[in-house]
């Protein structure tokens, strides 16, 4: 992902250099976004002097080599006003490899391949939901807004792609016998049982909501086969 903004917008505080840069995005993100690579960061730095966003000069140090120090521009000001004035969109569109999973599993001649990728795709996400608690619980409340907020991102996408999962379940088990309906019908409820524990108390008893699941999908949704006119859906939604 492209951070030429968030370097324009670290200097519109004042000049900095590299280390100082990094070290400064890695605070306002937090340890969710991960660490930045000093190399890469330089490589950005270049272009947006090439580019003349920012300009340079190199400070004198008694002992060590020059610093690079990097200030931001007009140009620069007026890319990072225009950049925050355009909408933030995806930048593959709405293809992901997961939707390109289940169109594969829904295709499958083999009985409960759809159950087995949303059961693994669902132990996955669960256990990001406990990680983006426990990082929560970790910090103790004492980062700053932006850092609150990007785990509340990610937390808030796990939940969607949870809900994602249950809506291919519905829809592509929407036409199975009269004794699988039974089971989804308890499955639902298991999930709406965990889905209240975990706005109470942040994932707890993650094993325990995985077990319906893991039962349900053994000795119900393994005997259903996919609904056919949901699977042409699907493959029309990927422009097959």
């Amino acid at each position: 992902m492209p951070i030429h903004h968030a370097v324009l917008a670290l200097l519109e505080d004042g000049p900095s250099h590299g280390y100082e840069l990094k070290a400064s995005f890695e605070k306002a993100v937090g340890p969710q976004w991960g660490p930045l690579n000093i190399g890469h960061l330089y490589q950005v730095l270049g272009r947006l002097d090439r580019d003349g966003l920012v300009q340079s000069r190199r400070d004198p140090q008694p002992t060590r080599p020059d610093r690079v120090v990097y200030e931001i521009t007009a140009d620069g000001r007026a890319e990072l006003a225009a950049w925050l004035g355009q909408p933030a969109e995806r930048s593959g569109g709405f293809r992901d490899d997961l939707f390109l999973k289940i169109l594969a599993a829904a295709q499958s001649l083999r009985e409960g391949a759809v159950a087995e990728v949303l059961t693994t795709q669902r132990t996955y996400l669960l256990g990001e939901l406990r990680n983006l608690a426990e990082l929560r619980r970790a910090r103790g409340g004492d980062e700053e807004g932006i850092v609150r907020l990007l785990i509340t991102a990610a937390d808030l996408q796990v939940r969607a792609q949870l809900q994602f999962l249950d809506a291919v379940e519905e829809e592509l088990m929407a036409r199975r016998p009269a004794a699988a309906g039974a089971g989804a019908a308890a499955a639902r409820t298991a999930r709406s049982a965990q889905s209240a524990r975990t706005e109470s108390d942040g994932v707890s008893d993650v094993a325990d909501t995985l077990s319906p699941h893991a039962s349900r999908r053994g000795d119900d949704v393994r005997a259903a086969a996919p609904d056919p006119v949901a699977v042409d859906a699907v493959r029309r939604g990927l422009g097959a």
